[in-house]
């Protein structure tokens, strides 16, 4: 029995990029978000899981009570199964070794910062794109060697500025390198965001 409880498309790459983690936001799809991986590196092999959870016919990666408010027990436990898809993917496809960079907007980037935060042993790099706090303290892992990307927009009414924030001085305080680009857009992936995320990620 397949241990890949997620649905996802796979795309092979170049052995020498990194491998990209695609995450959707509410309502999107694998497909949709295959596209933010090729403005990343067009190379790179590609994992794009879809969301398990359904809202009213969206896919999400985790339920919410309302706009902004989130079924936090969810949260820890869809970022569990996530996670674990994670481990199950590097193993099926051969990944073992490999760089892996979990690339997501909004809920996307919400369950990737759960993930990094909840379960290192399973992802270590992120760059999250309109993210905000997804879990209220969360345990005090060491996260020494784990590398955080966050572009958000200052007027951003779907991903508070201040949740936002609160997140990067989650994962700093936790030992995690990030790197911050604000514009001042809203609930977007800018150009310039993208190009400091391509940066960011050949660093």
């Amino acid at each position: 029995m397949s241990t890949l409880t997620l649905d996802h498309r796979y795309v092979e790459g170049s052995p020498d990029a990194p491998v990209l983690l695609l995450l959707h936001g509410t309502g999107g799809s694998p497909d949709d978000i295959l596209a933010l991986g090729k403005e990343l590196n067009p190379s790179a092999p590609m994992l794009a899981p879809a969301g398990p959870v359904s809202e009213h016919g969206a896919a999400r990666w985790f339920r919410r009570l309302a706009e902004g408010v989130f079924d936090i027990e969810d949260v820890i436990a869809r970022a569990g199964q996530l996670a674990d898809f994670i481990l199950a993917a590097r193993e099926h496809y051969g990944l073992s070794e490999r760089r892996l960079v979990a690339a997501g907007f909004s809920n996307g980037a919400n369950i990737a910062a759960a993930v990094a935060l909840l379960r290192p042993d399973a992802l270590t790099e992120a760059a999250l794109f309109a993210a905000m706090s997804p879990v209220p303290d969360p345990p005090g892992h060491d996260l020494a060697g784990t590398r955080i990307f966050l572009s958000n927009g200052r007027r951003d009414p779907m991903a508070p500025l201040d949740s936002s924030r609160e997140l990067v001085t989650t994962f700093r305080e936790r030992n995690a390198d990030v790197a911050e680009h604000w514009h001042y857009g809203g609930h977007q992936i800018t150009p310039d965001g993208l190009d400091a995320a391509r940066d960011w990620l050949n660093r």
